[in-house]
């Protein structure tokens, strides 16, 4: 399965608020604090330092909940999943956006573009000393929160969670594909594998040079015995897209090969009292190692250097009786283990 990978940027550098005195030179002293915490990489401070502003401005009569967004994104870079959690739910469910409005204006003097709050700009207009008053909105980070949210509950297993919050999103967002993404890690996460594969085969239905959706689709299929042929199918596309995919070239070999120590047993307990039963048994292990075999050979060549390549090679050519093979892999296989030693 696709790990999944927290990574946002924040983006904030300059604030405005509309306090007075203490309380505002307070305020920006400890924006100051959480920005250069954030900026320094420092986390775990900066996560408590916007919360603080977030709490200083909600008493003050401002309920901004960009702070909470900035502490709860602190959290999860700072590894302190509980907080970041919680924080993340409450915004989900408080339906915030983050979506902000930005008032400026240019100073006809200086030529510089000022930021302004709203009351200020709507004064600034009948101010002839000022010029190019303009307003733009903030992108919306709601599609962020839900994607964080659902990284951050499946990262603590919390699966069954994380389907909840990412159904919700995609009801608001039904084509986000990192949202679709964690979707299916989820149905498989909860054992929902008929889910899991649905999801997969629709991702790849919209892209279909996903190699690792093809491997995942792959996996799944051949867990089954009705869909072994699917399974090789979906590996040999995985391939196809990525010729060197280690995985998949091992997966298919094993697939077509299936269980064989069981079938050795198979072999082994059934020489004795009915020899006819172990030579229909052998002949139809021979039969499906040279099915494997050029899928095996496919791998060896893609990855000339991996020994679990060149060992399954060997022990292929090995029921096959190609003795030539052998011994050439075994020379090879000696070489890469001297070199590691």
């Amino acid at each position: 399965m696709k790990k999944l990978i927290l990574g946002i940027a924040i983006v904030a550098s300059a604030f405005v608020f509309g306090q007075k005195g203490d309380v505002n030179a307070k305020l920006q002293e400890v924006n100051k604090a959480a920005m250069d915490a954030y900026n320094a990489k420092n986390y775990t401070v900066a996560a408590p330092k916007f919360l603080e502003v977030y709490n200083l401005l909600k008493t003050s009569g401002q309920d901004d909940k960009i702070y909470m967004y900035y502490a709860g994104l602190s959290y999860a870079l700072a590894n302190n999943t509980d907080e970041s959690i919680k924080i993340y739910t409450d915004l989900v469910n408080s339906g915030f956006t983050g979506v902000q409005t930005t008032y400026t204006a240019k100073e006809k003097k200086s030529g510089q573009v000022v930021n302004l709050d709203k009351a200020t700009w709507e004064l600034m207009k009948k101010n002839s000393d000022y010029s190019d008053f303009k307003t733009e909105q903030t992108a919306s980070v709601e599609p962020d929160l839900y994607e964080t949210l659902s990284t951050l509950l499946l990262n603590a297993k919390k699966s069954n969670e994380a389907l909840v919050i990412i159904e919700k999103g995609l009801a608001k967002y039904p084509n986000n594909a990192k949202l679709k993404e964690a979707q299916a890690t989820a149905y498989y996460d909860s054992g929902n594998t008929e889910k899991f594969i649905g999801a997969l085969k629709e991702q790849l239905a919209k892209n279909p040079t996903d190699a690792t959706n093809w491997y995942n689709l792959g996996v799944m299929q051949s867990k089954n015995p009705a869909t072994v042929e699917d399974a090789i199918a979906s590996f040999k596309k995985a391939i196809e897209v990525k010729p060197n995919f280690d995985n998949a070239h091992q997966n298919i070999v094993y697939t077509v090969i299936g269980d064989d120590s069981k079938i050795v047993d198979q072999i082994n307990a059934s020489r004795k009292d009915k020899p006819d039963e172990a030579t229909k048994l052998i002949d139809a292990r021979k039969e499906r190692f040279t099915k494997a075999l050029p899928y095996a050979e496919a791998w060896y060549k893609a990855s000339p250097e991996n020994l679990d390549a060149i060992s399954t090679l060997k022990d292929i050519y090995v029921v096959t009786k190609n003795m030539d093979k052998i011994k050439e892999l075994k020379a090879k296989e000696a070489e890469l283990k001297a070199k590691v030693k």
